[in-house]
Protein backbone atom coordinates (compact mmCIF):
# COMPACT_ATOMS: atom_id res chain seq x y z
CA UNK A 1 0.00 0.00 0.00
CA UNK A 2 -0.88 2.51 -1.18
CA UNK A 3 -2.34 1.17 -4.42
CA UNK A 4 -2.62 3.53 -7.38
CA UNK A 5 -4.32 2.61 -10.66
CA UNK A 6 -4.25 4.92 -13.68
CA UNK A 7 -6.23 4.56 -16.93
CA UNK A 8 -6.30 0.79 -16.53
CA UNK A 9 -7.68 -1.24 -19.38
CA UNK A 10 -7.79 -4.88 -20.38
CA UNK A 11 -8.98 -6.52 -23.57
CA UNK A 12 -8.90 -10.13 -24.73
CA UNK A 13 -10.26 -11.90 -27.78
CA UNK A 14 -11.35 -8.63 -29.32
CA UNK A 15 -13.49 -7.79 -26.27
CA UNK A 16 -12.91 -4.91 -23.89
CA UNK A 17 -13.26 -6.18 -20.33
CA UNK A 18 -11.94 -3.19 -18.34
CA UNK A 19 -11.63 0.38 -19.54
CA UNK A 20 -10.33 3.63 -18.07
CA UNK A 21 -10.14 2.65 -14.38
CA UNK A 22 -8.61 5.27 -12.08
CA UNK A 23 -8.49 4.87 -8.31
CA UNK A 24 -6.36 4.86 -5.19
CA UNK A 25 -6.72 2.70 -2.10
CA UNK A 26 -5.71 4.25 1.20
CA UNK A 27 -3.87 2.44 3.95
CA UNK A 28 -6.02 0.44 6.33
CA UNK A 29 -9.19 0.31 4.26
CA UNK A 30 -11.07 -2.96 3.78
CA UNK A 31 -12.06 -2.64 0.14
CA UNK A 32 -14.94 -4.48 -1.48
CA UNK A 33 -15.14 -4.48 -5.27
CA UNK A 34 -18.86 -4.84 -5.90
CA UNK A 35 -20.77 -5.44 -9.08
CA UNK A 36 -22.89 -7.90 -11.05
CA UNK A 37 -21.48 -11.09 -12.52
CA UNK A 38 -19.44 -10.36 -15.64
CA UNK A 39 -18.58 -6.81 -14.60
CA UNK A 40 -14.82 -7.43 -14.70
CA UNK A 41 -14.18 -7.77 -10.96
CA UNK A 42 -12.18 -10.99 -11.12
CA UNK A 43 -10.07 -9.75 -14.02
CA UNK A 44 -9.24 -6.62 -12.04
CA UNK A 45 -8.14 -8.68 -9.06
CA UNK A 46 -5.88 -10.81 -11.24
CA UNK A 47 -4.29 -7.70 -12.71
CA UNK A 48 -3.68 -6.28 -9.24
CA UNK A 49 -1.93 -9.55 -8.31
CA UNK A 50 0.17 -9.58 -11.48
CA UNK A 51 -1.43 -12.69 -12.98
CA UNK A 52 -2.68 -10.70 -15.98
CA UNK A 53 -0.95 -7.80 -17.67
CA UNK A 54 -3.14 -4.79 -18.47
CA UNK A 55 -3.42 -3.80 -22.10
CA UNK A 56 -3.55 -0.14 -21.08
CA UNK A 57 -2.63 1.97 -18.05
CA UNK A 58 -0.59 1.27 -14.94
CA UNK A 59 -0.86 -0.36 -11.53
CA UNK A 60 1.48 0.69 -8.71
CA UNK A 61 1.80 -0.87 -5.26
CA UNK A 62 3.76 1.81 -3.41
CA UNK A 63 5.87 2.35 -6.51
CA UNK A 64 6.18 -1.34 -7.42
CA UNK A 65 4.58 -3.20 -10.28
CA UNK A 66 2.16 -6.03 -9.44
CA UNK A 67 4.80 -8.60 -10.34
CA UNK A 68 7.35 -6.94 -8.04
CA UNK A 69 4.83 -6.70 -5.19
CA UNK A 70 3.40 -10.20 -5.55
CA UNK A 71 5.54 -11.69 -2.76
CA UNK A 72 3.84 -9.24 -0.37
CA UNK A 73 0.39 -10.46 -1.41
CA UNK A 74 -1.75 -13.54 -1.18
CA UNK A 75 -4.68 -14.39 -3.43
CA UNK A 76 -7.58 -16.79 -2.96
CA UNK A 77 -9.65 -17.74 -5.96
CA UNK A 78 -13.37 -18.41 -6.12
CA UNK A 79 -12.65 -22.10 -6.73
CA UNK A 80 -9.43 -22.85 -4.87
CA UNK A 81 -7.24 -25.75 -5.94
CA UNK A 82 -6.59 -28.30 -3.21
CA UNK A 83 -3.58 -30.61 -3.42
CA UNK A 84 -4.29 -34.34 -3.19
CA UNK A 85 -2.97 -34.28 0.35
CA UNK A 86 -4.23 -33.73 3.87
CA UNK A 87 -5.33 -30.37 5.20
CA UNK A 88 -2.11 -29.99 7.16
CA UNK A 89 0.03 -31.04 4.18
CA UNK A 90 -1.59 -28.34 2.03
CA UNK A 91 -0.46 -25.76 4.58
CA UNK A 92 3.01 -27.25 4.97
CA UNK A 93 3.54 -27.37 1.22
CA UNK A 94 2.67 -23.69 0.78
CA UNK A 95 5.17 -22.70 3.46
CA UNK A 96 7.89 -24.92 2.00
CA UNK A 97 7.42 -23.53 -1.51
CA UNK A 98 7.68 -19.96 -0.19
CA UNK A 99 10.90 -20.84 1.62
CA UNK A 100 9.67 -20.40 5.18
CA UNK A 101 12.30 -21.96 7.50
CA UNK A 102 11.41 -25.49 8.56
CA UNK A 103 11.60 -24.60 12.26
CA UNK A 104 8.99 -21.87 11.82
CA UNK A 105 6.46 -23.99 9.95
CA UNK A 106 4.76 -25.95 12.78
CA UNK A 107 3.70 -22.80 14.65
CA UNK A 108 2.38 -21.18 11.49
CA UNK A 109 0.47 -24.30 10.50
CA UNK A 110 -1.09 -24.60 13.95
CA UNK A 111 -2.10 -20.93 13.90
CA UNK A 112 -3.59 -21.25 10.42
CA UNK A 113 -5.58 -24.34 11.43
CA UNK A 114 -6.99 -22.49 14.44
CA UNK A 115 -7.90 -19.46 12.35
CA UNK A 116 -9.74 -21.67 9.87
CA UNK A 117 -11.39 -23.82 12.55
CA UNK A 118 -9.97 -26.95 10.95
CA UNK A 119 -7.86 -28.43 13.76
CA UNK A 120 -9.94 -31.62 14.00
CA UNK A 121 -9.70 -32.11 10.23
CA UNK A 122 -5.94 -31.62 9.99
CA UNK A 123 -5.27 -35.20 8.81
CA UNK A 124 -8.30 -35.39 6.54
CA UNK A 125 -7.88 -35.21 2.76
CA UNK A 126 -8.38 -31.61 1.72
CA UNK A 127 -10.45 -32.69 -1.27
CA UNK A 128 -13.06 -34.30 0.99
CA UNK A 129 -13.82 -31.03 2.76
CA UNK A 130 -17.04 -29.15 2.08
CA UNK A 131 -16.93 -26.11 -0.18
CA UNK A 132 -16.89 -23.73 2.76
CA UNK A 133 -14.18 -25.69 4.55
CA UNK A 134 -12.03 -25.73 1.43
CA UNK A 135 -12.39 -21.99 1.09
CA UNK A 136 -11.37 -21.48 4.72
CA UNK A 137 -8.36 -23.71 4.11
CA UNK A 138 -7.45 -21.69 1.03
CA UNK A 139 -7.61 -18.46 3.04
CA UNK A 140 -5.56 -20.03 5.84
CA UNK A 141 -3.00 -21.29 3.33
CA UNK A 142 -2.57 -17.82 1.85
CA UNK A 143 -2.54 -16.09 5.23
CA UNK A 144 0.10 -18.48 6.65
CA UNK A 145 2.57 -16.81 4.29
CA UNK A 146 1.99 -13.52 6.15
CA UNK A 147 1.04 -11.32 3.19
CA UNK A 148 0.59 -7.60 3.63
CA UNK A 149 -2.41 -7.74 1.29
CA UNK A 150 -4.89 -10.58 0.80
CA UNK A 151 -6.91 -10.54 -2.42
CA UNK A 152 -10.12 -12.58 -2.22
CA UNK A 153 -12.17 -13.35 -5.32
CA UNK A 154 -15.81 -14.03 -4.38
CA UNK A 155 -14.69 -15.93 -1.27
CA UNK A 156 -18.14 -17.22 -0.30
CA UNK A 157 -19.92 -17.57 -3.63
CA UNK A 158 -22.59 -20.32 -3.76
CA UNK A 159 -22.16 -21.28 -0.10
CA UNK A 160 -24.86 -21.69 2.55
CA UNK A 161 -25.36 -18.97 5.20
CA UNK A 162 -23.44 -20.80 7.92
CA UNK A 163 -20.43 -21.23 5.63
CA UNK A 164 -20.63 -17.58 4.58
CA UNK A 165 -20.70 -16.46 8.21
CA UNK A 166 -17.65 -18.62 9.01
CA UNK A 167 -15.67 -17.18 6.11
CA UNK A 168 -16.59 -13.60 6.98
CA UNK A 169 -15.54 -14.20 10.59
CA UNK A 170 -12.21 -15.54 9.34
CA UNK A 171 -11.69 -12.56 7.04
CA UNK A 172 -12.14 -10.18 9.96
CA UNK A 173 -9.77 -12.26 12.13
CA UNK A 174 -7.09 -12.24 9.43
CA UNK A 175 -7.42 -8.49 9.05
CA UNK A 176 -7.17 -8.02 12.81
CA UNK A 177 -3.73 -9.67 12.60
CA UNK A 178 -2.56 -6.93 10.25
CA UNK A 179 -3.29 -8.22 6.74
CA UNK A 180 -5.23 -5.80 4.57
CA UNK A 181 -8.19 -7.13 2.59
CA UNK A 182 -9.30 -6.39 -0.97
CA UNK A 183 -12.13 -8.63 -2.12
CA UNK A 184 -14.73 -8.98 -4.83
CA UNK A 185 -18.37 -9.90 -4.37
CA UNK A 186 -21.74 -9.56 -6.05
CA UNK A 187 -23.42 -10.07 -2.66
CA UNK A 188 -24.79 -6.71 -1.52
CA UNK A 189 -25.36 -7.93 2.04
CA UNK A 190 -21.78 -9.10 2.31
CA UNK A 191 -20.50 -5.77 1.02
CA UNK A 192 -22.60 -3.99 3.64
CA UNK A 193 -21.17 -6.18 6.40
CA UNK A 194 -17.51 -6.04 5.41
CA UNK A 195 -16.67 -2.96 3.39
CA UNK A 196 -14.91 0.18 4.57
CA UNK A 197 -14.76 1.32 0.96
CA UNK A 198 -16.83 0.17 -2.00
CA UNK A 199 -15.72 0.18 -5.62
CA UNK A 200 -18.73 -0.44 -7.86
CA UNK A 201 -17.88 -1.84 -11.29
CA UNK A 202 -20.34 -2.28 -14.14
CA UNK A 203 -19.53 -3.23 -17.73
CA UNK A 204 -15.82 -2.92 -17.09
CA UNK A 205 -15.94 0.63 -15.79
CA UNK A 206 -15.52 1.95 -12.27
CA UNK A 207 -18.82 3.70 -11.78
CA UNK A 208 -18.38 4.71 -8.14
CA UNK A 209 -15.71 4.57 -5.41
CA UNK A 210 -16.82 5.76 -2.00
CA UNK A 211 -16.79 5.09 1.71
CA UNK A 212 -19.19 2.24 2.40
CA UNK A 213 -21.54 4.27 4.63
CA UNK A 214 -21.90 6.96 1.95
CA UNK A 215 -22.30 4.46 -0.87
CA UNK A 216 -25.08 2.51 0.81
CA UNK A 217 -26.79 5.65 2.06
CA UNK A 218 -27.22 6.80 -1.52
CA UNK A 219 -24.89 6.05 -4.42
CA UNK A 220 -24.50 8.80 -6.97
CA UNK A 221 -24.32 6.44 -9.94
CA UNK A 222 -27.75 5.36 -11.26
CA UNK A 223 -26.58 1.82 -12.06
CA UNK A 224 -25.19 1.43 -8.54
CA UNK A 225 -28.45 2.68 -7.07
CA UNK A 226 -30.44 0.14 -9.10
CA UNK A 227 -28.05 -2.64 -8.14
CA UNK A 228 -28.23 -2.15 -4.38
CA UNK A 229 -32.01 -1.77 -4.54
CA UNK A 230 -32.27 -5.18 -6.20
CA UNK A 231 -32.87 -3.97 -9.73
CA UNK A 232 -31.57 -5.74 -12.82
CA UNK A 233 -28.73 -4.16 -14.77
CA UNK A 234 -28.65 -4.43 -18.55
Amino acid sequence: MPLRVRELGFAAGGKTILEGLNFEVRRGARVVILGPNGAGKSVLLRILHGLLRPTAGTVSWNGKSPAQARHQQGMVFQRPVMLRRSVIANLQHALAVRGVPRAARPARVAEALRAAGLEVMARQSARTLSGGEQQRLAIARAWALRPQILLLDEPSSNLDPDAVAAIEKMILAVEAEGTRIIMTTHDIGQARRLADEVMFIHRGRLREHAAAHAFFAGPSDPAAARFISGGLLA
